[in-house]
């Protein structure tokens, strides 16, 4: 199979889990913070620092971390989001989204990746 089939079959499946995990996570929210954006960039953060822990076959990263990871998460809600945040004048969220984002991000991949490498 081709890079860009594998690609394109992972991000087939990442696109909807995002949209899917997305709208479940904020359903149960009644707060401004964009959860569900958050909560699928760390585990995109984490399924990615866990494959490459793996040192997994070319194949797999393609599907899984390009398709797959590639399409599950987005920076560009997250920018949109903390900016909308910032806007409407809830700058303590937007703070605390940039802040929780790049710092759990970063960990959650320093974390996948510990794990895959013990394997």
């Amino acid at each position: 199979m081709t890079g860009v089939l594998l690609v394109a079959l992972g991000a087939g499946l990442g696109a909807p889990t995002r949209y899917l995990v997305d709208r479940a996570v904020q359903a149960r929210h009644e707060t401004v913070m964009p959860w569900g954006t958050l909560t699928v960039n760390l585990a995109g953060a984490l399924l990615l620092g866990f494959l490459t822990g793996l040192d997994a076959p070319r194949e797999a990263v393609l599907a899984v971390g390009v398709g797959f990871c590639g399409a599950l998460t987005t920076f560009s809600t997250f920018a949109f989001e903390t900016l909308r945040l910032w806007q409407t004048g809830a700058r303590r969220a937007a703070a605390l989204n940039v802040v929780l984002a790049l710092a759990l991000g970063l960990g959650a991949a320093v974390v996948g990746h510990l794990v895959g490498a013990a394997l």
